[in-house]
C-alpha cells in the first residue's frame, strides 16, 4: 500500500502554482529576456512586464505602483525596512533607535540587533501570553523617540494577529514610521493599506505560490528608508540592481490569485485547522495549543505535546510521510525553545515540544485524518524514547 504523504508546512514554503509558472515562462525564454534597464525592444519588453507587475501588486495591497519595491524575499525586505529606516532617521538628525516586538521573525530581530551594532539602539517590545504586543510598551517607545516601530501582522509560529491598524495609527499620530511584516498575513487575512496606515509593509512570494527568492517592500514615503545596496539607480535607488524579472512576474501573478481567493482560503483552512486541533486534543489529552485565546490566522496551529521533544517528533512524523515544523522553519534544529514561545512565557518543557502545523490551499480533511491516525502511536514512541534519554 502506498504511503499517504501529508504536507502541513505551508508557512515555511508552498509549491509554485501552475498559473504562476505559466505567467513566468515567457520571461525565462528567448522572447522577453532583456535587461529591463536597456532601451532596446528586448529591454523595453522586460520593463513593461515589471511595470505591469508593480500595478498588480499595488492594486492587491491597496497602494500605489511607485511605492512597490521588489526584493529577494521577506528577509531582505525586513532588513531594508528596519535598518534602512534607522539609517534614514540618523541621517536626518533623528533618533537612531528602533522598536520591534519580541516575537518578530528573526529577519526583523536580527536587523534590530544590526542597528545596535552600528551604534544605535534596539527596544524589544514585550508580548502577553497569547503573543499580542504590549501597547503600553509601544506608547513608551514612541515617547522616547524611535526611528521605526515594527510589529508583524501575523506571527509565523503561533498565528497571533496583531492590532496593526491601531498600532499604525498610533505611530502615524506620533510621526513615526510603522513597519509590518505581512508575510504570513497576506492571502490569509484581508490586508489593505487603504485601511491600515503602515509606512512600510513586507510580503514574500514563496508563501503564496510564487518562487523562492522574490518579495516586496511597500515604501509609502521614500525618505523613510536609506538604501542598503549601492551601485545602480533601479527602483528609485532604494533597492538597486538588475531586477529578477521572471520572479517579479511570478510574484505579481501569485499576489493576484491570493487576493482573489483570500476569503475562501481563510474559510477552508480555518475549518481544517479547528477540526485538526479538536481531534489532536481528543487523542492526546494533555496537548497544548498555543495562542488559542487570541485572534489567529486561519492556517496556523502551534501544538506542544508534553514529554516529547519536537525534533524527535519531526523525525518520526517524517517517517510516517507527514511534514510540519518545530516552531518557525527558520529555527529548525535549535535545541532551545523558540524565541516566540519564550517571549510568551511558555514553560521550557512545552517550548521544546512544540510543533507548527500550517495548512495550504491543497490540504484536505483526509490530511487531517492521516495525521490524527498516526499521531498517538508516534507520541507514545517518542515519549518512551525521551524518558530513556533523560534518565
Amino acid at each position: 500500500m502506498t504511503q499517504r504523504l501529508v504536507y502541513l508546512d505551508n508557512a515555511a514554503t508552498t509549491p509554485v502554482r501552475p498559473e504562476v509558472l505559466e505567467a513566468m515562462l515567457p520571461y525565462l525564454g528567448r522572447d522577453i529576456f532583456g535587461n529591463p534597464s536597456s532601451p532596446h525592444r528586448w529591454g523595453r519588453a522586460a520593463r513593461a512586464g515589471i511595470e505591469h507587475a508593480k500595478r498588480a501588486v499595488a492594486e492587491a495591497l491597496g497602494t500605489e505602483a511607485n511605492q512597490v519595491v521588489f526584493t529577494s524575499g521577506g528577509t531582505e525586505a525586513d532588513n531594508l525596512a528596519v535598518i534602512g529606516a534607522a539609517l534614514a532617521s540618523r541621517d536626518r538628525g533623528g533618533p537612531f533607535r528602533v522598536a520591534v516586538a519580541a516575537t518578530e521573525h528573526k529577519a526583523v530581530l536580527e536587523a534590530a540587533h544590526a542597528v545596535a551594532h552600528l551604534g544605535g539602539e534596539e527596544i524589544i517590545l514585550p508580548v502577553g501570553p497569547t503573543g499580542v504586543v504590549d501597547e503600553g510598551a509601544v506608547a513608551a517607545a514612541l515617547e522616547r523617540g524611535v526611528a521605526l516601530v515594527s510589529v508583524m501582522w501575523v506571527n509565523n509560529e503561533v498565528g497571533t494577529v496583531q492590532p496593526v491598524a491601531r498600532l499604525a495609527a498610533r505611530c502615524r499620530d506620533a510621526a513615526v514610521p510603522f513597519h509590518t511584516d505581512a508575510v504570513q498575513a497576506f492571502g490569509k487575512l484581508p490586508v489593505s493599506l487603504r485601511d491600515v496606515p503602515c509606512s512600510l509593509l513586507t510580503i514574500s512570494g514563496h508563501k503564496i505560490g510564487a518562487p523562492k527568492g522574490i518579495g516586496a517592500l511597500v515604501v509609502r514615503e521614500r525618505r523613510v528608508v536609506e538604501a542598503m545596496i549601492h551601485g545602480g539607480g533601479q527602483q528609485f535607488g532604494i533597492r538597486p540592481g538588475t531586477e529578477n524579472v521572471p520572479g517579479i512576474i511570478g510574484l505579481a501573478a501569485a499576489v493576484g490569485l491570493a487576493a482573489r481567493e483570500q476569503v475562501e482560503f481563510a474559510r477552508r483552512t480555518a475549518a481544517l485547522r479547528d477540526e485538526f486541533e479538536r481531534r489532536v486534543l481528543a487523542c492526546v489529552s494533555d496537548a497544548v495549543v498555543h495562542a488559542r485565546g487570541a485572534e489567529r490566522a486561519p492556517h496556523l496551529s502551534s501544538v506542544s505535546i508534553p514529554g516529547t521533544e519536537s525534533e524527535v517528533l519531526l523525525m518520526h512524523l517524517d517517517l510516517a510521510g507527514i511534514a510540519c515544523s518545530a516552531g518557525s522553519a527558520c529555527s529548525t534544529g535549535a535545541v532551545e525553545p523558540s524565541h516566540v514561545l519564550t517571549a510568551m512565557g511558555v514553560p521550557h518543557d512545552l517550548g521544546i515540544a512544540a510543533l507548527r502545523f500550517s495548512f495550504g490551499r491543497e490540504n484536505t480533511a483526509e490530511d487531517t485524518e492521516a495525521v490524527v491516525a498516526a499521531l498517538p502511536a508516534i507520541v507514545d514512541k517518542v515519549r518512551a524514547l525521551t524518558a530513556v534519554m533523560h534518565r
